[in-house]
C-alpha cells in the first residue's frame, strides 16, 4: 500500500510539473514567435547571402536563443527556425530583396 501511495504521489507531481511547464511555454509563445522570426531571418542571410553552412549560422544567434532549431529547404531557399511544438517562422531568400519573412501566421 505504501509503494502505491508513493507512485501516485510521484505521478501527481509529474503531471502538475508538466502542466505548469506547458502553461509557461504557452505564455511565452508571443516572445518565441519574435525570436524564431529573428532566427529565421538571421539564418537565411547567413546561409544564402553569407554562403555559410546552416550549422555555422547558430554562431550568429544572440544569447538565450539556444532552444531555437533550424531547418532548410534548399529547393525554395527557405530557412525555418522553430521551437518544437510551440513556435515556427520561415524566411525565404530573394536575389533582389534578400531574406524575407513569411507572412505572420503562415
Amino acid at each position: 500500500m505504501k509503494a502505491r501511495s508513493i507512485i501516485v504521489g510521484v505521478g501527481a507531481v509529474a503531471v502538475i510539473g508538466l502542466a505548469g511547464g506547458y502553461g509557461h511555454a504557452m505564455r511565452q509563445t508571443p516572445l518565441l514567435n519574435v525570436g524564431v522570426g529573428y532566427g529565421a531571418r538571421v539564418a537565411c542571410a547567413c546561409r544564402y547571402i553569407g554562403n555559410r553552412s546552416l550549422a555555422d549560422c547558430y554562431k550568429d544567434f544572440e544569447p538565450g536563443m539556444e532552444p531555437i532549431r533550424l531547418k532548410e529547404d534548399a529547393a525554395t531557399q527557405t530557412v525555418t527556425a522553430y521551437v518544437p511544438f510551440i513556435a515556427s517562422r520561415s524566411a525565404t531568400y530573394d536575389p533582389v530583396l534578400g531574406c524575407q519573412p513569411e507572412a505572420f501566421g503562415g
